[in-house]
């Protein structure tokens, strides 16, 4: 179909708002995304009309509500992909899903002294539930670094890994810089070790076509709401032959096979991993939200959003004092940046009183901010919706700014 950026903007209603009598500029959907129309008539037709709970029911709307459920899996499957649906995993969004792999693969495969590779550019929920992992098991962590463009130094993995290297886990693309990681190589050269690979894909599956099969990545998880989807929704994808190693994560209703006071037996893929009543609502509007993704093209996505973050990052450019982080040749957008001498919690705040949505911090990624030895950014995460319009609300935004600080 033809990107027609107006039509777009009126499938999300929240966009056309005012926030202190300023119309909303929302550049922070590196944090969540907005949702159209569509997602949230979804979530309405089934709260009103069909809600049951599924998979055990045998009357008409608990049928309505399974068939439903089990198709968005089949979205879930074909939007990345997979070879099968049994390995999607419904959850609620990327952390559960790296703790899942971090208890269950950990409790199966991790061992005293082994290791596991992590970057340097990772969110927190890339980091910590291995760091608990390693504590239980007396295992390590190695960690690659990046340069001061935001790529990671790739030729350093091959001296990292190691006969006890037993997963390696990266983010697709860098929440806090853009980066998008050369993914691909390295799971080639995580392979030719016979090494599984656990990509987060929290910020790649909404800028770009995943395809996990070309990937060959053993793991690849990402949240609903990073794209268009409800919050609390999320899915984990592991190749067959590992899921059907792995201890179920948590234990309930649906995951189980047969249960006596003496022994359990579980469930087959994927309900083995989904203890207790699914958010299935949520994951019937992530269908939709796919849906509605693959309607516009994720090539026209990512051509949108690329000449978004070459506008900006030129117009931004021109501001004295003001220091961009994160340059790397291939990037998603996201701009972060610094203005000397104002701290990035003051310039959000005056943003924000201007009408413009920006988020400001550490972004959940302190060992990236400790790399640059700075405090946090600014960050301006762009998303199909927005437009260069916006940006130039946003370079007159930071104007004003530095002119009230040098006031």
């Amino acid at each position: 179909m033809d990107f027609d950026i107006k039509k777009i903007r009126n499938d999300f209603q929240i966009l056309s708002q005012q926030v202190y009598g300023k119309p909303l500029v929302y550049f922070d959907n590196a944090a969540t995304t907005q949702k159209p129309q569509c997602v949230i008539d979804k979530i309405t037709e089934f709260y009103q009309k069909y809600n049951a709970n599924v998979h055990r029911g045998v009357h008409f709307m608990s049928a309505k509500c399974t068939e439903a459920n089990e198709n968005a899996r089949n979205i879930v499957k074909n939007f990345i992909n997979a070879n099968h649906s049994h390995e999607i995993i419904f959850t609620h969004g990327t952390t559960e899903s790296i703790n899942l792999v971090a208890s269950s693969f950990g409790d199966r495969f991790i061992t005293k002294d082994d290791e596991i590779i992590i970057s340097e550019l990772e969110h927190h929920s890339n980091i910590v539930p291995w760091q608990l992992l390693c504590e239980r098991k007396q295992a390590k962590i190695k960690v690659l670094p990046f340069n001061d463009k935001g790529e990671l130094i790739i030729e350093n993995l091959e001296t990292l890994i190691s006969k006890k290297t037993k997963l390696i886990t990266l983010n697709h693309v860098s929440n806090s810089l853009g980066t998008i990681n050369p993914i691909k190589k390295i799971i080639e050269l995580a392979h030719s070790h016979n090494i599984p690979v656990f990509i987060d894909g929290a910020q790649g599956v909404q800028h770009q076509e995943v395809d996990v099969k070309e990937l060959d990545c053993d793991f690849y998880a990402f949240s609903g709401h990073k794209i268009f989807a409800p919050t609390g929704t999320g899915v984990l994808y592991g190749k067959e032959k590992w899921l059907e190693q792995m201890p179920p994560y948590q234990g309930g209703g649906d995951m189980i096979d047969i249960v006596t006071f003496e022994n359990t037996t579980y469930n087959e893929l994927p309900f083995k991993f989904e203890a207790g009543t699914p958010n299935y609502v949520g994951n019937i509007a992530f269908g939709k939200a796919l849906e509605y993704v693959n309607s516009i093209g994720i090539e026209n996505i990512a051509k949108h959003e690329k000449e978004l973050l070459d506008y900006g990052t030129k117009k931004i450019s021109q501001i004295e004092n003001l220091t961009i982080y994160g340059n790397a040749k291939n990037k998603t957008s996201v701009i972060s940046f610094l203005i000397n001498g104002i701290h990035p919690y003051d310039a959000g705040m005056i943003l924000d009183k201007l009408g413009i949505a920006v988020r400001t911090g550490h972004h959940c990624t302190q060992p990236v901010m400790d790399h640059f030895n700075i405090p946090g950014t600014v960050r301006a995460s762009f998303a199909f919706y927005n437009t260069t319009e916006e940006i130039d609300i946003l370079y007159e935004g930071l104007l004003k700014v530095v002119k009230m600080f040098n006031s």
